[in-house]
């Protein structure tokens, strides 16, 4: 019911009114005020847009790889092999649909679209520009906004694992069950550090939408410290650098890419919860990945990079880089710049244990976030009250030193006393050659006759 209440309220909250298309600048006053060809236009963008992105990560990753690897990458189909992704699709979709005997064939249908839908549902409140001229209608280069645009994203997330868990269950396979289970709780986990990651933006915006996020990076500050005067950037990466790098392993947490890919580990569950797909089911899921690793770097994006606004190098020299249709350029390459870092860490990395992944999630992204949102939050209400920042920053420094020397300390305190533990209760090391397993027993009576007996001849030859 609180949910329910919860949702009323941002539906209503976010409900187009007259008063809002007033022209106003880019904010939550400029939508709801377009025609229906013109949403559906949208629309189809978005979802053209991410079919090519899909596309073309596809051919990067594996050109990038192979430059890697030195190696050339897909070069056959097409200048550059630029072809190449879309004929694998086109052969994907004309093999075999297998379903295999027993399953829960309305579940095992159904799970690759619950993947895939949430992940297009996400780019929706992504903004992709400001206020240009589309058939005479002013209007956003964003589909829609809400209030709590952030938290719908957070909520398609979470709705997509439900493909997963359900993809795992219906495969009557107990290779898919584990890979279903797997990508839950790992979901679960870095879900909480990414929404963790999130509180800091939302508490220096001022809102949890997208479009004003954006804006709110659209100037940035003078600093005053231990009596030196400076001007910070705008872009939340600079001022909030530490939910940033929280936010980059939640990313590849929630992505469930190498290092984390652990719901799809080859040597220990085929291929997880996708083991019994095939055909168009299978490159759904396959869609699903890339479009999750798309969104999550449109995320970052809008939300510490500054969006859709060029770098401050751009901008100092040139007036109108935000104004127009340029705003798209900045996007996209900030964007492709985080899925780079998707195929760099991904040829760069070896998959790390599954108690490693969540001892990552549990025991270091959320406690470390809780405190930087403590740290945050105090350092905003001093402010708010015209206090002197200068001995809370001098006091947060020194505790932030104080805490890693001791964490330091108790990490290698806590090692050397496992080590001195296994030490004393090791059991002696089990002989391989014992019982006959793997090798037979190279100790056995006749085993040592026949070795006598022919280093007696070949000691008698070499006398004679």
């Amino acid at each position: 019911m609180i949910a329910t209440h919860v949702l009323a309220e941002a539906v209503a909250s976010a409900t187009p009114r007259t008063e809002q298309c007033t022209g106003k600048p880019y904010g939550l006053g400029s939508f709801g005020c377009d025609p229906w060809w013109l949403i559906g236009a949208k629309a189809l963008v978005i979802f053209v847009f991410l079919l090519l992105t899909v596309l073309m990560a596809v051919w990067a990753e594996r050109r990038i790889i192979g430059r890697m690897q030195l190696r050339p990458g897909p070069n056959r189909a097409g200048p550059f092999g630029l072809l190449q992704s879309l004929l694998d699709g086109v052969k994907g979709a004309t093999k075999e649909d297998i379903v295999p005997r027993g399953v829960d064939k309305i579940v095992f249908f159904l799970a690759p679209v619950m993947a895939a839908a949430p992940a297009l549902v996400s780019f929706s409140i992504i903004p992709f520009g400001g206020i240009v001229s589309i058939g005479g209608h002013k209007t956003p280069l964003q589909l829609t906004d809400l209030p709590v645009a952030v938290l719908l994203v957070l909520a398609m997330s979470s709705m997509g694992v439900y493909g997963f868990v359900l993809a795992g269950w219906s495969s009557m396979s107990p290779y898919s069950l584990l890979g279903g289970m797997r990508s839950s709780a790992q979901v679960i986990s870095y879900e909480i550090a990414m929404g963790l990651s999130f509180v800091a933006v939302f508490l220096f915006a001022g809102s949890l939408s997208t479009s004003e996020i954006v804006d709110a990076q659209a100037h940035g500050g003078t600093y005053h410290f231990l009596g030196m005067t400076g001007h910070y950037p705008s872009w939340y990466v600079v001022l909030l650098f530490p939910s940033f790098v929280i936010y980059l392993f939640t990313m590849l947490g929630e992505s469930g890419r190498i290092p984390f890919d652990l719901p799809e580990g080859e040597g220990e569950l085929v291929a997880g919860y996708h083991t019994e797909y095939s055909s168009l089911k299978f490159l759904m899921f396959y869609l699903a990945e890339y479009i999750n690793m798309a969104t999550l770097s449109a995320l970052a994006t809008t939300l510490f990079l500054g969006g859709y606004r060029a770098p401050w190098p751009i901008t100092g020299i040139w007036a109108g880089a935000n104004s127009g249709w340029w705003p798209i350029l900045w996007f996209l390459v900030k964007m492709w710049l985080f899925i780079f870092g998707f195929v760099w860490v991904r040829a760069s990395l070896p998959r790390v244990r599954y108690d490693q992944l969540m001892r990552l999630g549990w025991k270091v992204l959320i406690p470390v976030s809780l405190g930087w949102i403590l740290f945050v939050s105090t350092v905003r209400a001093l402010r708010n009250q015209q206090h002197d920042m200068r001995p809370v920053m001098l006091i947060a420094a020194a505790v932030i030193i104080v805490l890693l020397i001791i964490s330091v300390v108790w990490e290698r305190a806590s090692g050397s006393g496992k080590a001195e533990t296994a030490e004393e209760t090791a059991e002696p090391e089990p002989d391989p050659m014992a019982g006959g397993f793997p090798v037979p027993p190279l100790d056995a009576p006749h085993y040592h006759g026949a070795g006598n007996a022919r280093a007696n001849k070949s000691t008698e030859a070499t006398r004679a």
